[in-house]
């Protein structure tokens, strides 16, 4: 009987490792920033480089956190695209003069300091990092 419920545990706690490790992504901007509306669609352009402004005509810039488990979360969830297509893509466009990359903040915290001052500034962070100076313009869960 004990080793039956010790099955049924470890089957369990395998089964909620990966809903825990997957947390709720958003995309921010500082609450100084004007009126800002944003489509996964136009996420996904300003983050591949194909655009560097809004919708609108506003121009933006980027944040990106260092390489890690929460960047390359990103990137899949918005992208379909793996870190190392990622690097790969924005290698073209940087070599070829068609984009810049985003600005690569050295930890979290630097990225929640740029992200709360600069308007106009778009990043990403896990929603348990987003602060209060921010505002929440994409959920990606």
């Amino acid at each position: 009987m004990p080793r039956t419920i010790l099955l049924r545990l470890l089957t369990l706690a395998a089964l909620l490792v990966p809903a825990i490790g997957q947390a709720e992504l958003v995309i921010v901007t500082s609450q100084r920033s004007g009126p800002i509306e944003l489509t996964r669609e136009q996420a996904e352009k300003l983050y591949l480089g194909r655009s560097t402004t809004l919708g609108d005509g506003t121009p933006v810039k980027l944040v990106d956190l260092p390489n890690g488990a929460t960047r390359d979360e990103f990137y899949l969830k918005l992208t379909n695209k793996n870190p190392a297509q990622i690097v790969a893509y924005r290698s073209r466009l940087v070599f070829n003069g068609r984009a810049t990359p985003p600005l690569e903040a050295d930890n979290i915290a630097e990225a929640r300091q740029w992200l709360t001052e600069t308007p106009n500034l778009i990043g990403y962070l896990d929603r348990a990092d987003a602060t209060s100076g921010m505002r929440i313009l994409l959920r990606l869960p």
